[in-house]
């Protein structure tokens, strides 16, 4: 697929994500964010990709959502009405999905559903999407000059991009609160102080640094770092039970395993020629207030995804208090 507002570009095993607005601050659309959807899931299945950077061109990460355009900026279609049952019966329905489910939200689903680590290289200001799409990445690195915003409640709309599920568990629920309730702009010193960057470097570096740490991600089992990537996003809101670590175990003592153990105590490198071309998503996730049981065999199906996961801006209200989001289910 040819793209438009993005550029993809995989050296040495690392797919390097740029979102190529630069003279509109890489502010997000509607097309750029259904090429970042078939980019992700492109490389979730790509071999040739150890790990994944996303960073902007030009002086921004990303502006926020470009509001400039005509009609329904977010894509959504506001002559369709849909009522509570169409959104239980069929969400996956392009009418639906298209029409009504937030993009921003499609997009975390992709980040989330992607068996290769994300990283987040925040090169300059991010606000909106452009904040809460490095929620659902796996490491965030910032230039010391950048600042962030969850800036909603300035234009009166709620947290999208699965931002809920996501921001509390990286940082804790007062900030998170504090950081939406308050709609600022965020500094990259109470970014790192607050846990929710890895690192603050000056902005020349923040490529070099984010490309060094995905090399060292890319150097290892590309199966054992997809299902360590799985488990801990999925059982994070989780019970604990010991059959999915026993299933994990299983799975990592398949052939492709049994090779990588063997060439590493016969050598002493990383044999990192793992496939995840076929990894299936290895659990599922509960829904907040009870979990799905699933037996063995039903484990490769797709997986129910936990409820902030599935919202949609247009459909925050109806998810949220009426739907069994137990029935939703991530591809």
């Amino acid at each position: 697929m040819s793209y438009s507002q993005i550029k993809y570009e995989v050296k040495d095993s690392i797919l390097s994500l740029t979102l190529n607005r630069p003279d509109k601050l890489n502010a997000f659309t509607v097309q750029m964010g259904r090429e970042l959807i078939e980019a992700f899931d492109r490389a979730s299945d790509d071999d040739a990709v150890g790990a994944v950077v996303v960073t902007g061109a030009g002086r921004a990460f990303c502006a926020g959502m470009d509001l400039s355009g005509e009609g329904n900026v977010f894509g959504l279609n506001e002559a369709f009405e849909p009522d509570i049952r169409d959104m239980r019966e069929r969400p996956r329905d392009p009418e639906i999905e298209q029409g009504v489910r937030d993009l921003g939200g499609l997009l975390t689903l992709a980040i989330f559903r992607c068996k290769k680590p994300v990283i987040a290289a925040i090169n300059g200001h991010a606000v909106g999407i452009g904040a809460t799409m490095t929620c659902a990445m796996d490491a965030r690195i910032i230039a010391k000059d950048a600042m962030m915003g969850f800036v909603f409640n300035r234009i009166g709309i709620t947290p999208e991009a699965c931002s809920t599920w996501f921001l509390p568990r990286i940082v804790n629920m007062g900030t998170a609160l504090e950081w939406v309730y308050r709609a600022d702009l965020i500094d990259s010193k109470e970014l790192k102080k607050r846990g929710f960057v890895n690192n603050r470097v000056p902005g020349k570096k923040v490529l070099e640094k984010a490309h060094d740490l995905a090399g060292r991600i890319g150097r290892h089992s590309q199966v054992a770092v997809a299902l360590a990537r799985q488990m801990m996003y999925r059982n994070v809101a989780l019970p604990i039970r010991a059959r999915r670590t026993k299933w994990s175990r299983w799975r990592s003592t398949t052939r492709a395993a049994r090779a990588a153990r063997k060439a590493y105590r016969r050598s002493g490198k990383n044999a990192r020629r793992s496939s995840t071309t076929r990894l299936q998503p290895i659990c599922p996730a509960s829904t907040p207030g009870g979990t799905r049981r699933r037996t063995p065999e039903r484990w490769n199906t797709r997986p129910v995804i936990p409820r902030a996961v599935a919202e949609s801006r247009w459909a925050d209200s109806v998810f949220e208090r009426f739907c069994d989001c137990a029935s939703l289910r991530a591809e």
